[in-house]
């Protein structure tokens, strides 16, 4: 068995799944509540306490001998409490999850939030489909891990639970998933107040560059009087706006594309609440995950006069996400990563990650290009209208209902439309 190690302050190990599964059974019962109890203790002391906990037990987190896998996969269970992110163990990160203390961080510190929103829980394996990849292809990237310690507070809140299907097939197994919510991360400063927004999914490359502009903004939004600060924020958002629209026309010209894409509407009827297969949608990386589970809870009569809702001309956006293929490679701790998480069925017989690796770098492209030029600009130009951006959770809020098209009104997401029968009793609402 040979380990991968990451190279941060102090270096974490990755084990594989399976592995994990055989030391997390077998770790000693009496040195759980040792590691609880140092766990409380150091959680209290934020990012700090965190460099404390990887201090102390650095050489079993960076010793690959067969006497370092119990006590690692232990580790493992503690890191993800303390840091309040599940596999925290490839990133090294610190979340905060009250907002208040992540605002007293940032003016202590200087430093922006970055505060995630998603549906269930950053440190729960089965948190919405969005939020999963963010910790593989994101949190764990070297370059990403660094940007985020060193200059930013970070900060994530559960927008509402996140829907969860269990599909039992009755020999023993089980299939276990989430349907439907997205995510997204807002750049606030040191008061809580919206600077930018980052939408979805990005690629590394490209969420590195959002990360350093909006940090940009915040540094110079800060620097202003209070008279000066918003008309800053529509010029920022302006020029980032323009520079998207340029962006879009050069990315048309170099493939020679006449009629441009169409982008995913809104339904017309405000009162009627979007689908699941919609939202859905609007993430091609977490569609290509819960298509089959959508679709398989539909009745033959809804997949007949519901079909399932495509990307409007997905060649085209797929060439366009081609232009930045240089930005989607995942590295080699997202790509470890990956690998310990992934099943070991016994009907793969043979490796195919290079293919669910080059599978999940396709999609994310797409989801790039998608989000910026849809969700991202619609963002801008609320900033620049000044249309509930002062508060994040009027933003938030905002979002959710209008372009992820999961609206708090709405308690069943778009899985129970009004006029659907199931010929179950109270149609299987327990």
């Amino acid at each position: 068995m040979k380990f991968r190690t990451f190279k941060y302050p102090f270096a974490l190990i990755l084990v594989s799944f399976g592995f994990l599964q055989i030391a997390d059974a077998q770790t000693p019962v009496a040195e759980r509540p040792k590691l609880s109890q140092e766990v409380s203790v150091l959680r209290k002391q934020g990012p700090r306490g965190l460099q404390v906990f990887l201090k102390s037990h650095a050489n079993t987190l960076n010793t690959a001998s067969s006497g370092a896998v119990l006590p690692s996969a232990a580790l493992r269970v503690a890191l993800d409490e303390l840091c309040q992110q599940r596999d925290c163990y490839a990133s090294g990160l610190y979340w905060y999850t009250d907002i208040e203390q992540a605002k007293a961080a940032a003016r202590t510190s200087g430093k922006p939030i970055l505060s995630l929103r998603l549906l269930g829980r950053l440190d729960q394996d089965l948190s919405c489909a969005n939020s999963r990849f963010f910790r593989v292809a994101l949190y764990p990237n070297v370059e990403i891990s660094k940007l985020l310690q060193d200059r930013f507070i970070l900060h994530w809140q559960s927008v509402r639970p996140v829907p969860k299907v269990t599909i039992d097939f009755g020999d023993g197994r089980k299939l276990e998933r989430t349907i439907t919510g997205n995510s997204i991360h807002y750049i606030l400063d040191a008061s809580g107040r919206p600077i930018d927004a980052i939408p979805g999914l990005y690629s590394p490359k490209a969420f590195l560059r959002q990360l350093q502009q909006a940090e940009l903004a915040v540094k110079n939004y800060s620097k202003l009087t209070p008279s000066d600060r918003e008309s800053y924020l529509r010029k920022y958002h302006s020029d980032r706006l323009n520079s998207i629209q340029a962006q879009w026309v050069a990315d048309l010209s170099r493939l020679g594309i006449q009629s441009p894409p169409k982008l995913v509407e809104i339904p017309s009827n405000p009162s009627q609440a979007p689908t699941a297969e919609i939202a859905s949608s609007l993430a091609v990386s977490k569609m290509r995950v819960e298509t089959p589970m959508l679709t398989a809870l539909q009745s033959d009569a809804e997949r007949n006069q519901n079909a399932l809702a495509e990307i409007t001309d997905e060649k085209v956006w797929n060439q366009i996400a081609q232009l930045y293929a240089a930005d989607i490679k995942l590295d080699q701790n997202s790509i470890s990563l990956i690998r310990a998480k992934k099943s070991q069925s016994a009907n793969t017989q043979e490796d195919n990650l290079p293919i669910i690796v080059k599978k999940f770098e396709a999609t994310m492209a797409l989801d790039t290009v998608r989000n910026e030029y849809m969700l991202h600009s619609q963002i801008h130009q609320w900033f620049m209208q000044g249309k509930q951006t002062r508060s994040v959770e009027a933003l938030n809020e905002q979002v959710y209902a209008q372009l992820f098209l999961t609206p708090s009104s709405d308690p069943w997401l778009g899985l129970f439309p009004s006029d659907s029968y199931s010929a179950i009793d109270n149609d299987g609402i327990r």
